[in-house]
């Protein structure tokens, strides 16, 4: 698998939370023929099992599907378009971008004449699709029809690439390229790659999904921030640095034994990793660790800049790293 062709590919779907069905389907085709079953849950989770010779453990490797956007909730006379937000958006840094409806209608995003940046807020800004009037505006976006930052991914310096929304279609690649890695092993372990929902509202589809499979233990994928750029909070991440093995964010300790065991792996294998002590933030690896009776519980994470805007950017040296580390800890442990 080209992990940037298809990184670009998913990128290219809108998915916004609870907006994730069509960016499942393609996931849900690119997967199937390297597991044995692919189910979709009733809250749209994408669950792709491999069997093992005994299932006597299950390995549950998540990552999520969704994406911060806008939600459209009036249209005025004018034809101009009033949303609201769809998890944590910064507004100022999507004013006066480029959006795509779920429908493929484009649009820009701007606040109201005069607002100043530190005034920005969700009812200061509209969505302007060049309609001349709400009733043209009615014919291509309904109330309800979701935006987002329009889709893009392109090559910087090296192996980094920048676009959106890396968060956390990176992670999604990641699960890709370990069903592919580990179609032919001989596990006795199950192993679920999970594809989840509406992450970005509250880590809501890692849930469900969690107390449907009850793992053994369970990997979390998804993006963090770095340390590395002019004013940036201290932080022990950094772009090129490797996978980043998560300790600890502002909703999570990962259990003890797995941050052990993937540190182990890797320094035995040559894998470049850090550590990630994320102070504020969380991702799935919360929900994941108390659904139900509760999961040994870890984290890889891809370090990533400048995230959720239009320009995220991260090294995708620190996405093969990512794979070669959760191959490795897999093989072990199934």
């Amino acid at each position: 698998m080209n992990l940037y062709t298809t990184l670009k590919q998913i990128c290219a779907v809108p998915a916004t939370s609870g907006r994730e069905g069509g960016l499942c389907g393609l996931l849900k085709e690119k997967i199937e023929k390297y597991v044995d079953s692919v189910s979709i849950d009733t809250l749209g989770n994408l669950i792709a099992l491999k069997k093992g010779r005994t299932g006597e453990k299950r390995i549950m490797l998540c990552a999520h599907m969704d994406e911060i956007g806008f939600l459209v909730n009036f249209i005025e006379d004018s034809g101009l378009i009033r949303v609201a937000t769809l998890g944590g958006v910064d507004l100022l840094a999507y004013a006066y971008g480029k959006v795509v409806s779920e429908n493929g209608i484009a649009g820009v995003l701007v606040p109201e004449d005069g607002v100043k940046p530190e005034d920005i807020k969700p009812d200061k800004m509209y969505i302007d699709i060049g309609a001349k009037s709400k009733k043209e505006a009615e014919r291509k976006v309904r109330i309800g029809d979701a935006f987002v930052g329009a889709p893009e991914l392109y090559r910087l310096c090296g192996k980094r690439v920048a676009g959106r929304p890396l968060d956390d279609r990176v992670g999604c690649v990641v699960l890709l390229e370990l069903a592919e890695r580990l179609s032919g092993a001989e596990l006795d372990a199950d192993v679920y790659f999970v594809f989840s929902v509406q992450e970005e509202v509250g880590c809501r589809g890692s849930k469900t999904a969690t107390y449907k499979v009850q793992p053994t233990e369970a990997i979390c994928f998804d993006v963090t921030r770095t340390g590395d750029v002019p004013g940036a909070k201290s932080m022990a991440c950094a772009l090129g640095g490797g996978a980043a093995i998560k300790i600890k964010d502002s909703s999570v300790i990962c259990h003890e034994e797995v941050v052990k065991e993937l540190t182990s792996i890797a320094s035995e294998n040559g894998i470049a990793h850090q550590k990630e002590v994320l102070t504020a933030g969380g991702t799935d690896t919360s929900s994941m660790q108390l659904t139900a009776g509760g999961a040994m519980v870890g984290a890889l994470s891809i370090p990533t800049r400048y995230i959720h805007t239009c320009v995220e950017a991260c090294d995708m040296g620190d996405v093969e790293a990512c794979i070669d580390l959760c191959e490795k800890y897999v093989l072990k442990r199934g």
